[in-house]
């Protein structure tokens, strides 16, 4: 027998795959809460002109993220094709995979921008406060520019990713927040002699600084020498009909995950909006913190899809699962502390927003709520990027239809219209809804890479 293949395989700690994963996700998880952070920002800047814009922003926000997650999902799909491609030693593949995804991308960006536009005409069906859809109609017009070019930003972004190049979309997201603040203060309160526009003046800041972060990275890869040559060849684009199935085979069910728990929550703004603008400025506060520390683990998502879909492509069930493990532990572990700050602090995050009392102490216990589904939002969060790294998604988005349809939003009306809880029971059903998924989605997980025959599922060395 060779001797390179007698040497006994000898697994990875599980500290070895918690700081591989850390140092993956880190550039990412910085670049992710970048992005949310225009949105914590926009909040807390438009707060200050009232909680009637506030509250128009939640609910304008909610119809742009429900229609942009369907085409977010599928740019998911990038990284873990180019990482499995890369781990098969074949790179190549993925820069097949960056020119077919990016055109695909696209063009459910400009048909997701045209829907998004026109549906600022559902404002008028969901019995909201007049004066809210005043403030929301416009400002959702403005932002569905923003979604072809957040479309071709995120394809360039996860190609990168997937070649384990995670700084330079870091980096860029972070000089757009410098932008997006300088916009907002122009714009929302009309300083350095531009006109005042309040909640639309904030659209505004956040589509230019979208439309900066898109320019940037195209620039940077056209200039980087490691992937200049994978620059993709618009003019002269022929479909790959394989690659283009992969896309969406694995992107459509990734972004009907993304619908399905976006909807979830944009459902639950629309019951709080009947309660009043005050409840559902407050909903916006808690929501906003709690998307903070979400974005954090999508960072850890994202690096452990890629990492999983590496050793899945190498054949390396054992690396698999541990690579998917760890993950869930710095979720767990991350989320933990979040959630003893949330519980402590849920009376002086409020402040951080605006300055009525009642919405205060409305965001206050809804914070206090957030404190106790950090954990489980974590490993869902998680759990759905793990799976998506080792192809499996027809069950996870089985699991978030169940969870957030069957489970959190009818167990969250029965408690706030029945039981009387108001905005609170909904976000109890919300939790509930959390909990499921993140249950069955581990448990998923762990199944589908149990490992029965260590010798045989592992190569040789």
């Amino acid at each position: 027998m060779n001797s390179v293949h007698s040497i006994k395989y000898i697994p990875k700690s599980f500290s070895f795959h918690l700081k591989a994963t850390a140092k993956l996700a880190f550039p990412v998880i910085v670049g992710q809460l970048g992005i949310i952070m225009m949105g914590v920002v926009d909040n807390a800047m438009v707060g200050r002109i009232g909680y009637y814009p506030l509250a128009a922003s939640a609910l304008a926000n909610g119809i742009f993220f429900l229609i942009f997650v369907l085409g977010m999902g599928v740019t998911y799909a990038v990284s873990p094709l180019v990482a499995n491609a890369v781990g098969k030693g074949n790179p190549e593949q993925g820069g097949v995979v960056l020119q077919q995804g990016l055109v695909v991308n696209l063009a459910i960006g400009i048909l997701l921008g045209v829907v998004t536009y026109f549906a600022s005409g559902l404002f008028e069906l969901m019995h909201q406060k007049p004066k809210v859809v005043e403030y929301a109609i416009p400002y959702l017009k403005i932002l569905s520019f923003s979604i072809p070019l957040m479309m071709v930003f995120l394809t360039y972004k996860h190609f990168l990713e997937g070649m384990s190049i995670m700084r330079p979309a870091m980096i860029i997201v972070l000089v757009a927040n410098i932008v997006n603040v300088a916009g907002n203060y122009c714009l929302i309160y009309g300083n350095f002699g531009f006109p005042r526009l309040e909640l639309n003046g904030a659209g505004i800041a956040t589509l230019i600084s979208r439309l900066f972060m898109m320019v940037l990275l195209i620039f940077f890869l056209n200039k980087n020498k490691r992937v200049k040559h994978f620059r993709p060849q618009l003019l002269k684009y022929k479909i790959n009909r394989t690659t283009v199935r992969e896309i969406l085979a694995l992107g459509i069910p990734s972004g009907m995950q993304y619908f399905f728990e976006v909807g979830a929550f944009f459902f639950t703004a629309i019951m709080i909006g009947w309660f009043g603008a005050q409840q559902l400025a407050a909903h916006q506060i808690a929501l906003s913190l709690a998307s903070i520390t979400y974005m954090v683990v999508v960072g850890d998502s994202s690096a452990a899809a890629i990492r999983v879909a590496q050793y899945s492509g190498e054949g390396n069930l054992h690396e698999t699962r541990r690579a998917g493990v760890s993950a869930l532990l710095l979720a767990v572990g991350f989320m933990s502390c979040c959630g003893i700050l949330f519980y402590f602090s849920n009376h002086l995050l409020p402040e951080l927003y605006i300055h009525n009392p009642e919405v205060e102490t409305i965001a206050a216990t809804l914070i206090l709520i957030a404190a106790f589904f950090q954990i489980f939002d974590g490993v869902q969060c998680v759990g759905l990027g793990i799976l998506r790294g080792i192809s499996d998604v027809k069950f996870p988005t089985a699991v978030t239809f169940i969870a957030y349809w069957i489970v959190g939003i009818p167990f969250g009306a029965f408690l706030a219209f029945q039981k009387n809880l108001n905005v609170q029971g909904i976000w109890i059903g919300l939790s509930f809804g959390l909990a499921t998924s993140a249950l069955l989605l581990a448990w998923r997980f762990l199944s589908k890479t149990k490992i029965q025959n260590v010798t045989s599922q592992v190569p040789e060395r």
